[in-house]
């Protein structure tokens, strides 16, 4: 007994949102400012806390490594530049795809590049860091106006979708949309029926093994936790297969760029990560999680809230 801390079973880094570019600052569409050189120097920072830190098992990417703005014969260097700054992690480096990476390149070039095992231009899969815990990312633009070929299925039924949820000529425009209505725009997406049977497998095959699962992906998954215009399409019917198991603890993102935190009913843990891309020079936005038997502690740095997520 007495004053031993407990050690973590392991610990990853996290960030979210780089989304730098080779430009001036800006503004996001509501006015928010973005430091598009800056955030490089922020993933640099997080590289050598990281570094630093000695033990971390691995690094997950929640996406947009590179932002829209950037200049398109520009996109693939600058992806390249991003990817090696990643690989100066001692250690693995687990990538998701998010909108802005797939407004510079389409998957076929995106997915080698950031080293996703997907297959088909999916970019979604999972890998057990430990015995007893799974982690699984999503792909959150399985659904999608943006990455797939104009006259791909998955972009027709994107589009399918949006002209029929949202009456905007600006299909990026939740203006007039109602709650979580205002989902319904060209820079979220969604999680097609054969991703839905897969989450539903591996979520029923960590069960059997007893694991414990964090389930990750750009796009949040409860209103709770992210602007109403920043949700995941179908974020209903990936949280009912989620709410099936006992097995998900925790469901991180990014996307939503301010930082957010919520439990839902059941008792799932989600927190939308705090972006990279809006820390004014000499700010940082990163941190590592603690993985315990029975609870997450998220270490941020900086603008990167700590969070406890406890009693599971």
């Amino acid at each position: 007994m007495g004053s031993a801390v407990r050690q973590p079973l392991f610990s990853f880094g996290v960030i979210a949102d780089v989304q730098y570019a080779d430009i001036p600052d800006g503004r996001s569409f509501l006015g928010v400012p973005r430091y598009y050189r800056n955030s490089i120097l922020v993933l640099q920072r997080a590289v050598e806390t990281w570094n630093q830190h000695g033990n971390l098992k691995f690094v997950i990417n929640m996406g947009d490594i590179v932002d829209g703005f950037c200049p398109k014969d520009q996109s693939l260097a600058a992806t390249k530049k991003l990817v090696r700054e990643f690989d100066k992690f001692n250690g693995p480096v687990y990538h998701m795809i998010g909108n802005h990476c797939l407004y510079n390149l389409p998957r076929e070039e995106l997915l080698p590049l950031l080293k996703i095992p997907g297959r088909d231009g999916n970019a979604y899969y999972d890998f057990s860091p430990t015995p007893g815990y799974r982690i699984v990312v999503l792909d959150g633009y399985d659904i999608s106006a943006v990455g797939w070929p104009q006259d791909h299925p998955k972009t027709i039924a994107a589009l399918k979708i949006l002209d029929e949820k949202n009456p905007n000529s600006d299909k990026n425009s939740p203006e007039g949309l109602e709650d979580v209505a205002r989902r319904f725009v060209k820079y979220n997406g969604g999680v097609g029926e054969e991703q839905l049977q897969w989450l539903d497998s591996v979520l029923q095959d960590a069960s059997n093994s007893n694991q414990s699962v964090i389930v990750c992906g750009h796009v949040p998954m409860s209103p709770g936790v992210a602007s109403k215009a920043a949700l995941l399409w179908n974020f209903d019917e990936v949280m009912s297969i989620i709410h099936k198991y006992d097995s998900v603890k925790v469901c991180l993102s990014g996307h939503d760029h301010k930082g957010g935190y919520f439990v839902d009913s059941h008792g799932v843990h989600h927190r939308s990560l705090e972006a990279a891309l809006e820390c004014p020079p000499g700010t940082y936005s990163f941190g590592y999680i603690d993985v315990y038997e029975n609870k997450l502690s998220l270490v941020g740095t900086d603008r990167m809230q700590n969070t406890d997520f406890e009693n599971y």
